[in-house]
């Protein structure tokens, strides 16, 4: 087989509810616009996966070993092994007034968290609301249209991919990461200094560092802080008094 388990891999997919061909996810931009999936500030780019890791819905990732390099595969998933039967009683009926009292709007489809839980809203009558506690995907085929890109081999390679995959914003450049025996440095870059749970990043990547490569012992983040207006540096000019003698000096020696 071209792949086994811990290997890491980028990859391309599409997803789809086999029943109705509608599209729910794809790490392609242009569909995702084209299909009205498209979300501000997300990224839209091969995903990394480690074989076995669970990364993945279980039945993609225990056929990925199988798969040829950057062929496009078919996979179908049933409901059971994908995101479970759809329960009817999973669904209920709430007063209208309770969501409202939420500061909720209801809107079909919308997503909601109601008694800790989230669920979609289906139906809006007079007072009353639909939720639906099931998983939106729950009773349906799914069909991934999936295609492995690129095969990580080098320490560096996977390294980069951990931390791209906690900090997708960020570029680390070659000088920016420092790998040693057992110590590893990380330079964040600028423009991810202010981003939104940065530390629980950091501390992500440092426990998958330490997961897929034991022998480093410390992982450490430095974040430089330049002065955007750096002081220009002074030029010495000379003393009244030593300015007079350099001429006198120099009147000396035109005259010899």
């Amino acid at each position: 087989m071209p792949f086994k388990k811990g290997d890491f891999i980028l990859i391309d997919y599409t997803a789809k509810v086999k029943e109705t061909g509608e599209i729910f996810d794809t790490t392609n931009e242009e569909i995702a616009k084209s299909e009205r999936l498209f979300k501000e500030g997300e990224i839209y780019e091969p995903k990394l996966i480690v074989i076995g890791e669970g990364w993945i819905l279980k039945a993609i990732d225990d056929n990925l070993p199988s798969f040829e390099p950057k062929k496009m595969e078919t996979i179908e998933i049933s409901p059971d092994k994908a995101f479970g039967p759809r329960i009817p009683e999973k669904v209920k009926m709430v007063p209208l007034r309770r969501l409202r009292d939420k500061g909720i709007t209801p809107q079909l489809g919308m997503r909601i968290e109601y008694d800790k839980k989230l669920a979609t809203i289906r139906t809006i009558g007079a007072g009353r609301v639909t939720l639906d506690f099931n998983p939106p995907l729950a009773g349906k085929t799914l069909t991934y249209e999936i295609r492995i890109n690129k095969k990580l081999r080098t320490t560096k390679e996977r390294i980069y991919a951990l931390i791209h995959r906690r900090m997708p914003v960020a570029e680390i450049s070659k000088g920016n990461l420092e790998i040693g025996k057992t110590d590893i440095r990380i330079q964040i870059p600028e423009e991810v200094f202010y981003i939104e749970g940065l530390q629980l990043a950091k501390r992500g990547i440092a426990t998958d560092i330490h997961r897929f490569f034991s022998s480093v012992i410390r992982v450490e983040f430095l974040e430089v802080y330049m002065n955007p207006q750096p002081r220009k540096a002074k030029t010495t000019k000379p003393k009244a008094g030593n300015e007079k003698q350099e001429k006198r000096s120099s009147k000396k020696r035109t005259r010899k």
